[in-house]
């Protein structure tokens, strides 16, 4: 460990935003701190375990900027942060988002489950999260068999079978009363919104007709759905005398790891909860501002955020222009703490589970480090490709940390239709992911993973030298039947890594999930199997030229119909040339 004294004692004591790097001037990880210098001493002035430990031994150098107020550092921390990925930055181990209930605003509504919902601008109703997607998904079922909503994505030139069973209203051939589709409109509102009566009551009543003609198969389905209302509603109610909306987040800690419990209440309804276990740095109140910010960038915000004593309250606030609130008695501070046990027990389940799991992935690192010679490894990049329609080729990238998949540096690649076999895929997808990182002189891996043999590896080399880079390569070579035999350094020699090791089965590991990223990709666009989806893998077809090409053609058929001269109209001469191409396939 380097010693700082002398520059840490020029850090003012105001607040600000600090950066540490490594001996290759990387961004390892970015703070806040009220007080800049007492913060950055904290780090090489104390005994300091486990991921804290790590950062420490990496750091080569530090910088800091100064800010007016702690509000400021926190949004530059985060700009930075977004901008460097740095390594010992929290990673959410979950990265899905959770789904969300739609009700839509149309003349004739639908009723979905949605996930992306940053991306929504209109002003449907949305109800949620929910984290059981099963009974999001109950819910919707549920709801669509009882309200003879619109199931279809676009009105239908004729009537089909929903409302030939008394699901749909016909929408598409019949003059719909707007009184008649208000009425169902507010009454599953008020359903979503906590209130089962209406809903139940509609239920009974068909649960005994059903019964009254002998038909005790749709009488117990009847009874079925009574039974999920009662489980995903009722059982959830707090008694909190009044319809809160609100998320409440409280943690607890434990030697080095964080966990984190998360309540969504929606209408006084428990709706879920969330919980996760992180390898922590020990500055407890910033990393739950960061998981936070994190959080709700991949949902929606609620309109209170109900908080413990020990997080900071008015910067929360103020950076997400909401209502935050840190209760000190009655029954929101006891549903306070009943989170804080939630989270600790939570934490007590997983603890050991997580701690090994660390301490293998280290081990392994080690011993890959070890067999390459490398002073440092940490990220880890591999590659694969997939054909779509026959000869067209998409490739993907996946990235590891320390043998944690890091999904949102994950990257998509369109590859040219001259493109014919795999290693012209691959040395296409390597140059363009490499070449970007000399023009943006953003990070570059400790490590590539190839996903087969010496040609892999030489294509791969071939790149990187003619970019004038150094990164370490490996190839995991399968044999003949498909499987990972060996693993090959970068001058082609076996590696000493038994099957049975734990090194063996991480590398695996990346190798598989790069394998499912880009097979998944392409598996994705021929599933959907509509215009939108083939104009998603043309190179140089964005999202302005794709919607105008659909409002244009309005179909795959017709777009295949046009000609060459038509299609350079929209979206000029050599775009056009991949297009046709690519339509020709298709």
């Amino acid at each position: 460990m380097k010693d700082f004294k002398e520059k840490l004692s020029l850090v003012p004591t105001k607040p600000g935003s600090y950066q540490m790097k490594n001996k290759d001037g990387v961004i390892i990880y970015v703070g806040k701190a009220k007080n800049l210098q007492r913060r950055l001493r904290s780090y090489f002035t104390r005994t300091v375990t486990g991921k804290t430990k790590m950062l420490v031994e990496d750091i080569d150098d530090f910088e800091y900027i100064v800010t007016s107020s702690e509000l400021e550092s926190l949004i530059l921390e985060i700009t930075l942060i977004k901008k460097y990925d740095p390594k010992y930055n929290i990673l959410l181990r979950d990265d899905k988002s959770y789904p969300y209930i739609e009700l839509t605003n149309d003349k004739y509504p639908t009723l979905k489950i949605v996930r992306n919902v940053k991306r929504k601008k209109n002003k449907n109703h949305l109800y949620g999260p929910y984290p059981n997607v099963s009974a999001a998904r109950k819910t919707v079922n549920m709801i669509n068999r009882i309200y003879p909503l619109r199931k279809c994505d676009n009105l239908k030139k004729d009537l089909c079978l929903y409302y030939h069973i008394n699901e749909c209203l016909g929408y598409c051939k019949k003059e719909v009363d707007k009184d008649t589709i208000d009425t169902m409109k507010k009454e599953i509102i008020t359903f979503l919104k906590g209130d089962s009566s209406i809903i139940s009551k509609k239920i009974e009543v068909e649960m005994q007709k059903a019964s009254e003609n002998l038909n005790f198969e749709k009488a117990l389905e009847l009874k079925n759905m009574l039974n999920d209302i009662d489980t995903t509603l009722k059982k959830q109610k707090i008694d909190l005398n009044k319809n809160y909306n609100f998320d409440l987040v409280n943690f607890y800690y434990d030697n080095n790891y964080l966990g984190i419990e998360l309540f969504f209440i929606r209408e006084g309804l428990l709706f879920g909860r969330h919980n996760e276990i992180i390898s922590s740095l020990g500055d407890i109140s910033n990393e739950i501002t960061e998981y936070l910010i994190k959080f709700y960038d991949k949902g929606i915000l609620p309109h209170e955020l109900v908080i413990s004593e020990e997080l900071d309250e008015e910067l929360l606030s103020n950076y997400f222009h909401i209502k935050v609130t840190k209760p000190q008695k009655g029954k929101l501070k006891n549903l306070v703490n009943l989170a804080r046990e939630n989270a600790k027990e939570q934490m007590e389940l997983e603890k050991e589970t997580l701690k090994r799991d660390d301490e293998e992935r280290l081990n392994a690192l080690n011993e890959l480090k070890n067999l390459l010679g490398l002073e440092k490894l940490s990220r880890m990049e591999s590659f694969d490709n997939s054909h779509l329609f026959g000869t067209f080729y998409v490739g993907g990238m996946v990235v590891f940390d320390d043998f944690l998949p890091n999904k949102d540096l994950y990257r998509k690649y369109k590859i040219s239709t001259e493109v014919k076999d795999d290693l012209s895929a691959m040395r296409e997808v390597i140059y363009r992911r490499y070449f970007k990182t000399l023009m943006e002189e953003s990070y570059k891996p400790d490590l590539i993973v190839m996903d087969g043999g010496q040609l892999q590896i030489s294509v791969c080399k071939e790149i990187i030298d003619s970019l004038g880079l150094d990164i370490p390569i490996i190839g995991l070579v399968k044999d003949k039947s498909h499987r990972t035999s060996y693993i090959m350094n970068d001058k082609y020699e076996i590696l000493d890594v038994s099957k049975d090791s734990k090194l063996f089965l991480f590398l695996t590991r990346i190798q598989e999930e790069v394998h499912r990223y880009a097979i998944a990709y392409h598996r994705n666009i021929k599933a959907k199997g509509a215009l939108s989806s083939v104009l998603d893998v043309v190179p140089g077809i964005g999202e302005v030229r794709k919607k105008e090409l659909l409002k244009h053609f309005g179909s795959l058929k017709k777009m295949k119909e046009a000609n060459l001269e038509e299609l350079e109209k929209i979206v000029g001469k050599e775009v056009a040339e991949k297009l046709f191409e690519y339509l020709k396939e298709v």
